[in-house]
């Protein structure tokens, strides 16, 4: 899971619910002081929320976007139905694009990017809108996700999620999760003690039911990249990753965008996560891409 860096919102961002045709969903939004130079859409990954992107918010603010991070249906503070219809990715993908028509109406077209679990969503809401006619964004963005089913190690690792979904708690899981880390051997980082709660408290907020269907797709998800490609034919496509990935290899993704035709940056010194390991390398980025 990714872990934001800090957690107390800049004086241009404001936490609040985005109201759309398929109901309401708990955002970070952030507003340019000066001109607005357009609109974007953050959507998070597998056990993640709004929060992975609070260290953009500012800088993606001060370049001139209008920002939105979001919960998925099921995540933290959106919440859901114990239904796995709700959280297939064909209904986060129609999610994603009635949260695009609601943004939209506020500001014109709106640049879309997704991490990791939630590349994939954003996939899905691309590919469904190219059925129907032109696309309603300006730029898509994949960050630290994959063509395809997460490597095996992390599938392994996640298949043991899903069977402890079927028998245990959230807290149960919880206390486990952190059992083993700690005999791991692995050096763990030091966290404020506000964040360390915010991961424990994101965590038993998930709706299990939506754990259970989006970590199963994540084991067996098919390879759409060659569907994707033929979708956004025009639409201006980066591809973007620290320099080390545990859920999709970095030469896979490079792979994928070669595919895709996409403009390909790999962030130095981060992981899974450049959005909250090296957020102002990873804004600037974002920002130069969506200029």
């Amino acid at each position: 899971m990714s872990t934001p860096p800090f957690l107390t919102l800049p004086g241009c961002a404001r936490a609040e619910r985005v109201v759309t045709g398929r109901g309401e969903f708990a955002a970070l939004r952030a507003e340019p002081a000066g001109p607005v130079r357009g609109s974007a859409l953050l959507v998070p990954g597998f056990t993640g929320s709004k929060e992975d992107f609070i260290a953009l918010l500012e800088p993606l603010a001060a370049a001139g976007y209008r920002v939105t991070a979001v919960d998925q249906r099921g995540q933290y503070q959106t919440g859901g139905p114990d239904d796995p219809a709700a959280y297939g990715v064909g209904a986060l993908g129609a999610d994603v694009r009635a949260l695009t028509e609601a943004l939209a109406a506020d500001g014109g077209p709106v640049h879309l990017l997704g991490h990791s679990f939630g590349g994939q969503v954003v996939r899905e809401a691309v590919l469904a809108a190219a059925a129907e006619g032109p696309l309603p964004w300006r730029s898509l963005t994949l960050m630290s996700t994959g063509p395809g089913a997460i490597d095996p190690a992390e599938a392994a690792r996640t298949k043991l999620l899903l069977d402890a979904l079927q028998m245990m708690e959230l807290e149960q899981i919880w206390q486990v999760m952190q059992q083993l880390e700690a005999e791991s051997g692995q050096p763990r980082p030091s966290l404020e003690p506000a964040v360390a709660e915010f991961l424990h408290r994101r965590w038993l907020a998930n709706v299990p039911r939506a754990l259970s269907v989006t970590g199963g797709h994540l084991v067996a998800a098919p390879d759409r990249v060659a569907e994707l490609a033929a979708a956004t034919a025009g639409l201006p496509l980066l591809v973007l990753s620290g320099v080390r990935d545990y859920a999709w290899p970095v030469p896979e993704q490079t792979a994928m965008a070669e595919r895709l035709g996409a403009r390909r940056v790999v962030i130095a010194d981060a992981g899974h996560s450049p959005n909250a390991e090296q957020p102002a390398a990873t804004a600037e980025t974002l920002a130069a891409f969506w200029a």
